[in-house]
């Protein structure tokens, strides 16, 4: 059977991270290994950019700031935050500007698998994530658009003043759902 589509090959070194994590995940009794094996086998979608600006604010926590922040994704530049403090980070990936600025800043970022040969429990470790929720296309799920109380973002085919603005959107108009 041929497909129209090249098969998606794993790259080495994520190949590698998955079954160093698959080891630690089964010989060690840590519920961190477990999380991050789950993690490295998510999809995209389910692995969504951490921006600076987050890091920093979850960072920022009492109990955190000499601990070691771990994201399963990639960490990108936010232009917004002026002011990075030092900080230690492990992620997939790093975009070059948020690189640069952390380590301008006296932080330190490592890998994965030197992650598990400092820390293969997790020990002082905070686990993070970027916002799954984000996309755009999570504005469209939900109640239908239309009925009462709902919030949900409708597919219209233009955005102008005749389409989807009328009946059911405003009072003036009939009622307003």
């Amino acid at each position: 059977m041929f497909l129209n589509r090249p098969l998606r090959t794993l790259r080495i070194a994520s190949l590698q991270k998955r079954n160093l994590y698959r080891f630690l995940a089964r010989r060690t009794n840590a519920k961190f290994n477990k999380i991050i094996l789950k993690r490295l086998f998510m999809s995209k979608i389910h692995r969504p950019p951490l921006s600076l600006a987050r890091l920093i604010r979850l960072m920022a926590k009492p109990g955190r700031p000499d601990k070691m922040a771990v994201c399963v994704g990639t960490v990108t530049d936010d232009m917004r935050i002026f002011k990075v403090p030092k900080l230690k980070l492990c992620a997939l990936r790093v975009t070059e500007g948020a690189r640069a600025r952390i380590l301008k800043a006296g932080g330190e970022i490592i890998t994965f698998d030197q992650l598990a040969l400092r820390a293969p429990k997790g020990q002082n470790t905070v686990l993070l994530q970027g916002p799954r929720k984000n996309r755009e296309a999570v504005r469209h799920f939900g109640r239908a658009p239309g009925v009462p109380n709902s919030s949900t973002k409708p597919y219209v085919r233009s955005k102008g003043r005749k389409f989807e603005r009328a009946r059911g959107r405003r009072k003036s108009r009939a009622y307003k759902n």
